[in-house]
């Protein structure tokens, strides 16, 4: 058998460590996940398992306009399938024309997440990341506090609604917020995206997949030299995941230079698509995240209060080079993902 590259055979180590062994773990019932080769079972809690009838109620409500106060906004407003569940915006924007804190983070993978949200790591899954959007009074993003019975009340006054709830929660006749929230998150468990080019060159074994431009950019993303591997390891480029067996680390957090507090190392998957980019949107292309890379890890880290991550390495990049490096960044880009809906 030929051997792999060099390069490949060190990016097959990083993103396979580990997950494997879990490929086949039991758990609950039974449910199809259509998962992409190399990606391990997600967890899934035990008071929400998954069912097809759960997730097609949930993808309903994910874009149901009357979950808002103003009955014309929904989770897909600021998680857009053809922006790979982002939003475009520098920062989100609640129903009632509020800037939210942060960007909006891209439903990418989020089955495998460890923590939710750019600085909650305490938020440990997707029912109790909901409640954040839903409830949120300052500033509001959807509304609902204290609208919980009528919105509930006016998705019952719809047939199709209550045959989904029924189906969905046969053990729970009825309609409730708890399982409004369990059946959005089992849809959002579903968004998982890992058929790019790179997919098909590394877990495909397919050589012609990437361009000789992009394998070179592979070799520099996984060089110690750039170090991004660092940060954004694992088969979902995002630092620490969870599959069925757990989790296997703490959620992964970074102070690079933007803020005062460590932010979430989010995935870059679909990265292309899902400007502008870090926790406050600041930089508008892949170039000016670059260039942000290429200078902080020169200057000294007093000038970020002696707080910045120690794996971030000062390093140069030549025209041809940055190039290279965006091209295999492109090549992370999922068009099924995007074509979902």
């Amino acid at each position: 058998m030929r051997a792999l590259p060099s390069t490949l055979a060190r990016a097959l180590s990083l993103l396979l460590a580990g997950t494997l062994a879990q490929a086949g773990a039991p758990q609950g019932p039974v449910f199809d996940w259509h998962l992409p080769r190399g990606f391990p079972l997600p967890a899934v809690p035990l008071d929400n398992p998954m069912s097809q009838a759960k997730v097609a109620l949930g993808e309903r409500l994910f874009f149901e306009s009357r979950l808002s106060i103003t009955g014309r906004y929904s989770c897909a407003s600021c998680h857009d399938p053809a922006r790979a569940f982002s939003d475009g915006r520098q920062v989100a924007q609640g129903a009632l024309g509020a800037a939210l804190p942060h960007n909006a983070m891209a439903l990418i993978n989020v089955a495998y997440n460890v923590s939710y949200g750019w600085d909650t790591p305490e938020t440990r899954s997707l029912e109790s990341q909901m409640l954040l959007p839903l409830f949120n009074e300052h500033p509001v993003e959807l509304g609902v506090k204290g609208r919980e019975q009528q919105v509930l009340d006016a998705l019952a006054q719809d047939p199709q609604y209550r045959a989904a709830f029924a189906a969905a929660f046969p053990e729970q006749p009825g309609m409730s917020f708890d399982h409004l929230v369990k059946a959005i998150a089992a849809f959002e468990r579903t968004l998982i995206s890992g058929d790019s080019p790179f997919d098909h060159y590394v877990f495909g074994g397919d050589h012609q997949a990437l361009s000789a431009e992009a394998k070179r950019g592979m070799a520099l993303f996984f060089s110690a030299r750039l170090n991004c591997a660092a940060c954004h390891s694992g088969f979902n480029f995002a630092g620490s995941w969870r599959d069925a067996q757990g989790a296997t680390g703490a959620p992964s957090l970074a102070n690079n230079g933007t803020s005062e507090a460590p932010m979430r190392v989010p995935t870059l998957r679909n990265i292309a698509l899902t400007a502008p980019y870090m926790h406050d949107g600041r930089f508008a292309t892949l170039d000016a995240v670059l260039d942000h890379y290429t200078r902080i890890g020169r200057e000294p880290d007093t000038a970020h209060g002696g707080k910045r991550d120690p794996r971030l390495k000062g390093f140069e990049l030549s025209a041809p080079e940055r190039a290279e490096l965006l091209a295999f960044l492109a090549s992370l880009t999922d068009p099924g993902f995007v074509a979902r809906r």
